[in-house]
C-alpha cells in the first residue's frame, strides 16, 4: 500500500529541488549580501575583493552552456548530488576564513557548483512536473535568486553579527548537505539521459554553441533572460537613488519582493491562459511603459515597485518557456545552459554599463539605456516567434 500519491511525491521533489536552487543562489549571497563584512576580514586584497562575488558570473559566462551539454549528456542525479556536495564542501572550507588567494580558489570551484545546479535542477523539476502545473513550477523555480538574497538579508546579517562570518558558510554547508541527503533519496536513479551525440572538444562545443543560440526554440529564454539580467541588479542598484532618503530602504527591499509576488501570481493565473512568451513579451512592454513615468513628477517610490513587479512577469515566464518550447529533456537542458550563460552574462557587464549611461547622460541616459534593452528583447522575441513559425511550416 503506498502512503504518498506520484502528484504528493512529485510536488515534494520539486519542493526541494527549489531548495536546492535556493542554496545555488545563496553561493553569490552569502558574499554580496555579507560584502561590509568580508572586506573587514580581507582588508588587505584591495580592489581584488570584488572578483569574491563576481568570480562565479565569469565562469558561467564562460562554461553555462557547456554546462548544459555535460548534464545532458551524463545524467541529472549523479550530477546534482556531486554539485550540492562540492558546493557543501567548499562552504564549510570558506568557513575556515582561508587566505584570500585560497578563498578566492575554492569561489571558482563553487562555480563549477553553482552551475550544475542551476542546470540540472530546473531541467528536473520541468520534467516531473505535469502539463497542468508545469508553468506554476518552473515560476516557482524562477524565484530562488530574489527569495535567497531576501533570506540572507533578513537573517544572515543577524546571524553574523551574534556569531561570526564563519557562520553564515557553516549554514549554508549544512543547507546544501541536508538537501543533497534528501534528494539521494527522492531522485529515481533512472532519471538520466543518454546523448551520445555530443562530443565536449573545443570545436564541437563552439559548434553547439552556434547550433544552440540558433535554434530559435532553444535560445528564445536565453536571449529574452539576457536582457532581463542586463537591467535587474543595476536597477536595485540605482532606483533607489532616485526617492528620498526616507523612503530608500522600503523601495530597496519591496522592488524583489514585489517581482516574486508578480511571478507566483502568474504562475497561478496568467501562463495558464497566456503563452510563456508572450507573457515575456507582456511583462517588458508594460516595462517600457512604466519606465517613461520616471519623465514625470509622480511618487518615484511606487514607479520602481510597479517596474520590479512587471518585471516579475518575465522572470517567471521566461522558465516556463524552456519546457513549453521544447519538449525532449535534453533540448531542456541545453537551454537551461544557455539561460545560465546568457544570466551571467547580463548580470555582469549590465550594472556597469547602466551606471555608466547614469553618469554620462544623467538619468535620462539610464532611462532610455532601459528602454532600449526592453524594446530590443521584444523585438528578438518577435523574430524567433516568425523563424518557430516559418520552421514549424516547413
Amino acid at each position: 500500500m503506498k502512503s504518498h500519491s506520484p502528484a504528493k511525491s512529485s510536488t515534494v521533489l520539486v519542493l526541494v529541488l527549489w531548495i536546492a536552487g535556493l542554496g545555488a543562489a545563496m553561493q553569490f549571497a552569502k558574499i554580496s549580501v555579507m560584502f561590509p563584512y568580508i572586506k573587514e576580514q580581507y582588508s588587505s586584497a584591495g580592489s581584488e575583493i570584488g572578483l569574491l562575488v563576481s568570480v562565479i558570473g565569469f565562469l558561467g559566462i564562460a562554461l553555462g552552456l557547456f554546462t548544459g551539454l555535460i548534464v545532458a549528456r551524463i545524467g541529472f542525479r549523479r550530477l546534482l548530488l556531486s554539485a550540492l556536495i562540492l558546493g557543501a564542501l567548499m562552504s564549510f572550507y570558506q568557513a575556515t576564513l582561508p587566505p584570500f588567494t585560497m578563498m578566492l580558489f575554492s569561489r571558482i570551484i563553487e562555480g563549477a557548483s553553482h552551475l550544475i545546479i542551476v542546470v540540472a535542477a530546473p531541467t528536473l523539476i520541468a520534467q516531473i512536473s505535469s502539463n497542468r502545473y508545469r508553468g506554476l513550477a518552473m515560476t516557482l523555480w524562477s524565484t530562488f535568486f530574489g527569495v535567497a538574497f531576501a533570506l540572507v538579508a533578513w537573517f544572515g546579517i543577524a546571524l553574523v553579527e551574534a556569531f561570526g562570518l564563519e557562520s553564515i558558510f557553516i549554514v549554508h554547508a549544512v543547507m546544501l548537505f541536508v538537501t543533497a541527503s534528501i534528494l539521494a533519496v527522492l531522485l529515481p536513479a533512472q532519471r538520466t539521459i543518454e546523448d551520445n551525440n555530443i562530443n565536449l572538444g573545443l570545436i564541437d562545443i563552439a559548434r553547439e554553441h552556434i547550433r544552440i543560440y540558433r535554434s530559435p526554440h532553444i535560445a528564445a529564454p536565453a536571449i529574452g533572460w539576457l536582457f532581463y539580467t542586463l537591467t535587474f541588479v543595476a536597477m536595485l542598484t540605482v532606483l533607489p537613488d532616485l526617492v528620498p532618503a526616507e523612503d530608500r530602504s522600503f523601495v530597496a527591499g519591496t522592488m524583489p519582493i514585489a517581482s516574486i509576488i508578480v511571478s507566483l501570481a502568474c504562475g497561478a493565473f496568467l501562463l495558464p491562459r497566456l503563452s510563456a512568451i508572450n507573457t515575456i513579451i507582456l511583462g517588458f512592454a508594460l516595462a517600457v511603459g512604466i519606465l517613461q513615468l520616471l519623465w514625470l513628477e509622480v511618487d518615484k517610490a511606487w514607479v520602481c515597485i510597479a517596474l520590479f513587479g512587471v518585471l516579475g512577469l518575465v522572470q517567471s515566464a521566461s522558465f516556463a518557456a524552456i519546457p513549453q518550447l521544447n519538449q525532449d529533456t535534453e533540448a531542456q537542458a541545453r537551454a537551461n545552459g544557455a539561460i545560465a550563460q546568457m544570466g551571467n552574462l547580463g548580470n555582469t557587464i549590465g550594472t556597469p554599463l547602466l551606471l555608466s549611461l547614469l553618469a554620462t547622460f544623467g538619468l535620462n541616459g539610464m532611462i532610455w539605456g532601459a528602454t532600449f534593452c526592453y524594446l530590443t528583447a521584444i523585438a528578438a522575441h518577435f523574430a524567433m516567434k516568425q523563424r518557430r513559425r516559418v520552421t514549424t511550416a516547413n
